[in-house]
Order: structure tokens, then sequence, then C-alpha cells
């Protein structure tokens, strides 16, 4: 099933009868729609959605297909290469599993963020920070560059510290001098935010999806209610009517 897949990516790079789309694009101008896709296929989950999910897993499929033809036609590796490095990589994760005979009866070391940790010693990569991808959502890089933070020991003890962080962090958006200081400000701010909600025992990226999530339908009730004559509501209208939506709201 998927090499019908890689055979119609084969064709639309094809340099003499493919797409000309497709073949203008690079791993560059492909990686927004890949993390696009992920972005998709989250959301279908978040709906439950069981055939939108289908299709948007489809879709990260295509992604995975698309930059996997695009290195093999630079000679850097190909799909199946894709497919035998992340195989190689769960078994080596999980020696508790496909392991020796001592690490499957669970007398051997299971300890996932050490393996972690000895692969990026493998790729020189020494630092407790490295390796977390840039291309994440803010909120979840945030929170990742804490959780590897704080296995150095570089943590507050418990909830009061971010919580305090959070209260100079906001004095220090309002006395911001510039565009460019406030914006510094307010990103440090949200990540304090995301650092007390870490402490919580909360997912700050799922909190934040699920609040758009809520706007998103409070705001359509409101719209529903007022008809054509939403646009025209003074603040102190559209105030009542965004309480009234909120008390109603299940």
């Amino acid at each position: 099933m998927v090499d019908r897949l890689v055979t119609i990516m084969a064709q639309l790079r094809d340099p003499a009868t493919g797409c000309s789309w497709d073949l203008a694009q690079d791993f560059a101008s492909i990686a927004p729609y890949t993390i696009e896709e992920a972005h998709e296929v989250a959301d279908a989950i978040d709906r439950g959605d069981m055939t939108d999910l289908k299709d948007e897993l489809g879709d990260l499929l295509l992604q995975v297909v698309f930059h996997s033809r695009m290195a093999e036609e630079k000679g850097h590796f190909a799909l199946a290469d894709v497919v035998a490095a992340i195989s190689d990589k769960m078994e080596r994760r999980h020696p508790h599993i496909f392991g020796s005979d001592e690490e499957r009866a669970g007398t051997g070391p299971h300890l996932w963020e050490q393996i972690k940790a000895d692969e990026r010693a493998a790729k020189a990569r020494s630092g407790a920070l490295d390796g977390v991808a840039r291309g994440l959502p803010a909120l979840m890089r945030a929170e990742k560059l804490q959780k590897r933070a704080a296995r150095t020991g570089f943590d507050w003890p418990d909830t009061d510290g971010p919580r305090a962080k959070i209260d100079e962090e906001i004095a220090e958006v309002e006395s911001a001098t510039s565009a460019d200081h406030r914006t510094e400000e307010v990103g440090d701010l949200l990540f304090a935010v995301v650092n007390w909600a870490r402490h919580l025992g909360v997912d700050a990226e799922a909190a934040l999806r699920r609040a758009n999530s809520k706007f998103e339908h409070r705001f359509s009730a409101m719209e529903s209610i007022a008809g054509e004559t939403f646009e025209e509501m003074s603040l102190d209208e559209k105030e009542v009517l965004w309480q009234r939506v909120k008390s109603t709201a299940a």
C-alpha cells in the first residue's frame, strides 16, 4: 500500500513529466506543511473524528514520503532507510521487549531517558538541551527545555517559585521601554507560565488548545444569538452576550 504512494510521489517529482509545483519544492518549503499536518492530526484526535483522523494521518504520511523522495533524489536516504532507522530506534529504546533474555525478564535496565541521552552523546550532543527540535510549537518546546533543565537539578523545588516568577515577569512587561523590549518580556512571561503549568502537572500546549476551542465555541454562539447585528453591537452589549453564553456553556 505504501509502495503505491511512493510511486505516485516519484511520478510527481519526475523532472520530465512531473508536477511543476511538486518539483519546485525542497525540504525548507515543505517543512511548514509537515508541521501543519501534524497539528491537523492532533485536531482530529481532539474532536474525536476518526474519519478525519484517517485522512489527516494520510496527509502526514505523504509528508514523510515527500521528504524521503527529495532525500533519495539527492542520494541521502530513501523511505526504506527511514523505516529501518525508526525500527532500530524503537527496538533499542525498548530493551525489556526486544533485548536480551535478562532485559526481557525485567532484570536489565529500562531507562528510556538514559537511552536517549546515550544516543545524543553518540551524536556528539553533550548539552542537556541538545536535540530539542526548534520546529516544535513554542509552548511545547518551552516545556521540553524546562524538563531537560530540571533533570540536571536546575528547577524550582515547588510551585511557589514559578508562580512568583510570573508576577516578576508581568512587572517587567509593564516597565518595558520599547516594542522589542516588550516582546522579549512577554516571551519571558509566557515561558514562566509554561513553567508554572509544568509544576502543576498541566500540559500547557494541550491547555491552550482547549482554551482556543472553548473561545471559538463561545464566540460562535454569540454570533449565532446576535445574528447580523453582532458587529454593530457595542462592546458592553457584546460583554453581556459573552456572559450569557459563558453561563449556559456545558
